[in-house]
């Protein structure tokens, strides 16, 4: 085990209610789990999103936190949120990083995998989730 490590598992879901196809938006929301895998405890600081749509259009976000929260997580703990993002595509893909603080002062980043985010045709059944470990 690696004294410094959050893992993230996403489960991400399209949102038919608040989307536009005929007007080109769509919605979608993400719920992530960050558990500390590590040995030492550590606060998450700020985030760092990479989110692309089906036509090659990049928007990066960051920021401090999530949803409002810095959490700190002992080892074994988790800290659950959910947000979203709208896509002019149907389809499109997010990746990130969380910048972390240890408790003894060490800084290290947490991955987030490349997520897909696809449409599922408007009917607001959520099909076989795309879930990335």
């Amino acid at each position: 085990m690696a004294k410094y490590q959050f893992t993230c598992e996403v489960e991400p879901q399209y949102l038919a209610e608040q989307s536009s196809p005929d007007e080109d938006l769509y919605a979608f929301a993400y719920t992530i789990t960050i558990t500390n895998t590590g040995d030492v405890t550590a606060q998450l600081i700020a985030r760092h999103w990479v989110i692309d749509d089906a036509q090659g259009h990049t928007e990066e976000v960051k920021g401090l936190g999530v949803v409002g929260n810095q959490p700190l997580l002992r080892p074994g703990e988790s800290f659950q949120y959910t947000s979203g993002t709208r896509l002019r595509t149907p389809q499109g893909s997010m990746r990130g990083s969380y910048f972390c603080v240890a408790e003894d002062g060490e800084r290290f980043e947490a991955i987030v995998p490349e997520f897909a985010l696809v449409a599922d045709g408007g009917e607001g059944v959520q099909g076989t989730p795309r879930v990335l470990h």
